[in-house]
This record gives C-alpha cells, sequence and structure tokens, in this order.
C-alpha cells in the first residue's frame, strides 16, 4: 500500500511511511478493527484486531491511539513490550489513562513537542507513564520546484472537523475584500460533518490522492487555515506545504502550529480579518522563499523509530532485522 493508492488521514500516511522506510529493519504485521472495510482500500489486507490479542508469535506491539487497546494487550501479553503511538488530543473522558497506562508499563509517543506537554498538562495530576515525542515525518524529496502559482488560489486539504466551517466563513468575508480569490477544498472523506453553506467562489475537490493534493499544493498562493477551534497535534499537511514552498495560514499558538511552520509570517490571528487580507496582499506581492526543517525528514524521523523501535524490543541495531514488530491501529 503507498499513499497515492488511495485518499489517507495524516496518521494512516505516516504509519505507512514508516514501515516503509524500515522494511528489512523490522517486519510489521497490522491488526485492525473493522478489518473487513478496508479490503478494497489496502495492498496488504489488515488483520483482524481481535487476533492480536491471542497471537504469541509478535515481540512487541505499537498501538495507534487507542490506549484502552493497550491496556487489554498487556493482560494478554504481561511480558511483551507495548507503547501507544499518540496523534491526537485525549477527550475529558479519558482521564485515567495516565493511571492505567503508568501502572500497565507503556510508554507513549506523541508527535510533536507541544502535542508532548500538552498530555502531560492533561495528566498532571494523577500518575503518569513514560511519555517522549517523535515527529511525523515528510519525504525527503518534498522540494520547491518551478510549478506556476495562481496569486489568486487559497487550499484547505483537511477533515471538514478541523475548522472547515470557520475557514469557509473567513475566506467568504476575505472575499469581499478581494474578490478574485478561490479557496479549493480536498476532504480526505471519512467523516461528515456540517459546514453550513458553501460560499461563492468554493471549489469542493472531495478526496485526493497524495501525489494530486501536492501538486494543488504547489500552484496554491497558500495553504488557507485560518481557525482557532481545532489544535492539530502535529499538522503533516502545514509541514508538506512549507516543504514545496507554499506558505501557510494559521492561527498564532494554537496546537503545533508555531512548531511546525518554518516562519513566524505565516503565523496570525484567525479571527482578525484585516491581519489575513494584509498577509494575503503582501504574499501576491512578495511571494516568500521557504526552507521547511530538516528534522521532519524522513530520513531522520526513521533512524529515530529504528532507535526506539529496537530499544523497545531490548535488541541492537544489527539484529533488528530479525525482530518480528507487530503494530496495532484502531480507527473508530
Amino acid at each position: 500500500m503507498s499513499e497515492n493508492d488511495a485518499p489517507l488521514g495524516g496518521t494512516e500516511a505516516t504509519v505507512i511511511k514508516i514501515a516503509q522506510a524500515l522494511q528489512g529493519r523490522f517486519r510489521f504485521f497490522l491488526f485492525q478493527a473493522n478489518a473487513h472495510k478496508c479490503q478494497s482500500r489496502c495492498k496488504h489486507a489488515p488483520i483482524p484486531l481481535e487476533h492480536a490479542f491471542q497471537d504469541h508469535g509478535c515481540q512487541g506491539f505499537l498501538v495507534i491511539n487507542s490506549w484502552k487497546v493497550a491496556c487489554r494487550l498487556r493482560r494478554a501479553h504481561p511480558q511483551k513490550p507495548i507503547a501507544l503511538w499518540l496523534h491526537v488530543h485525549p477527550g475529558r473522558h479519558n482521564r485515567q489513562m495516565g493511571k492505567r497506562l503508568a501502572s500497565a508499563d507503556i510508554d507513549v509517543f506523541c508527535v510533536s513537542k507541544s502535542h508532548c506537554e500538552s498530555l502531560k498538562r492533561f495528566l498532571l495530576d494523577g500518575p503518569m507513564p513514560k511519555i517522549s515525542h517523535i515527529y511525523n515525518p515528510i519525504a525527503d524529496d518534498l522540494t520547491p520546484d518551478t510549478t506556476p502559482r495562481d496569486m489568486n488560489r487559497l487550499f484547505f486539504c483537511s477533515a471538514p472537523h478541523k475548522g472547515l466551517k470557520q475557514v469557509l466563513a473567513q475566506f467568504d468575508a476575505l472575499r469581499e475584500r478581494l474578490p478574485n480569490l478561490t479557496l479549493e477544498v480536498a476532504d480526505p472523506g471519512y467523516l461528515r460533518w456540517d459546514v453550513g453553506p458553501i460560499p461563492d467562489g468554493v471549489w469542493l475537490r472531495g478526496r485526493l490522492p497524495h501525489d494530486r493534493l501536492i501538486a494543488r499544493l504547489r500552484r496554491s498562493l497558500c495553504l488557507f487555515y485560518p481557525q482557532d477551534k481545532f489544535a492539530e497535534t502535529f499538522g503533516l499537511v502545514i509541514a508538506e506545504a512549507n516543504a514545496v514552498g507554499t506558505p501557510v495560514l494559521v492561527q498564532r499558538g494554537l496546537g503545533a502550529n508555531d512548531e511546525v511552520t518554518c516562519t513566524a509570517e505565516q503565523l496570525i490571528e484567525a479571527n482578525n480579518l484585516d491581519q489575513l487580507e494584509a498577509r494575503v496582499r503582501y504574499w501576491q506581492r512578495n511571494f516568500p522563499r521557504l526552507q521547511t526543517d530538516g528534522r521532519f525528514r524522513l530520513i531522520q524521523i526513521a533512524g529515530q523509530w529504528h532507535e526506539a523501535l529496537s530499544n523497545m524490543v531490548s535488541v541492537g541495531p544489527g539484529q533488528a532485522s530479525e525482530n518480528i514488530l507487530k503494530p496495532q491501529i484502531s480507527y473508530g
């Protein structure tokens, strides 16, 4: 399976990148809830989740997002290393997760420094597991090219629950001042969400494979993301936009925005229409030259995961290719 086989969310894309980068050093098997629903999307069919609790041939489990599944695995595999790879902010109903993970000896990997700090604040009043972070990766070959840009085209490419209703409202107001603007909206399609009426000038592109999404980013003035309701734990599309030279408009101080954007001029107040207009007008006249942070490159992140997984199963890098590490992934 590759990123271009089907439109994917950021978590799925990240899991695929890491598994492919570590081929030959680890063998990965995917246990997934509702695995039968993925048969048409996956080149290699996932294994039903319930099999993970009976499988004793693995050396460790890496659980995506579901701390409750990680704790269930601990009861089924008391001697195996288990870690939680967290891509989301836990809700208030998860107050017990710190205590449960700590007692089960399950470490947590977050996807950014700010995500890590946010989780520690969330779990501050109780026992806490070991928490660290490894950034989500962007491809090593994502760089600017000579694709001509439409200086009136803005682009949004995230799930609609990530503030799209506010983004559309801000675009509608901004277009009253800059009537030539258009906004393309790409949606990975895994969630229905009420975003209200679609303003004039908005083009709904639906689900786009990754290569087409990147091509549209290259042609756009900016990634248009002025919303202050949804905090990204990493913001993969923000990093990818900067990698191909496309600036982003994101809320200052929200989630990982400050950490992932490569220049401060991309950080704005989402509800300040004057600021949005000024930034768009400035970029139309003086398009920025951007250079993304090398910390996010796949070659760096894959090395960090190789070290982390090798330590997790208690073997040296020279023996890692003989290991079987079976990650589990569960999407609700």
